[in-house]
């Protein structure tokens, strides 16, 4: 495993840590969680848009009969 990954992996384990920390203690400080946003291909896009005008309409068609 490359060193970058394996700083990685320490720091998502820090974050996770110190977010389990302040919940267990009540403290009251906000951590802050990092994210990397991962980049979705259009493809998948276009399927996940899909699947939700298909969910629109769906509830839009139960609305409807209700």
């Amino acid at each position: 495993m490359e060193t970058r990954k394996i700083i990685a992996e320490l720091d998502k384990e820090i974050t996770l840590l110190q977010t389990v920390r302040a919940l267990l203690s009540g403290s009251s400080n906000k951590v802050r969680v990092t994210s990397k946003r991962r980049t979705l291909s259009p493809e998948a896009r276009k399927k996940i848009a899909d699947a939700q005008k298909k969910r629109w309409a769906k509830a839009k068609k139960a609305a409807k009969h209700s």
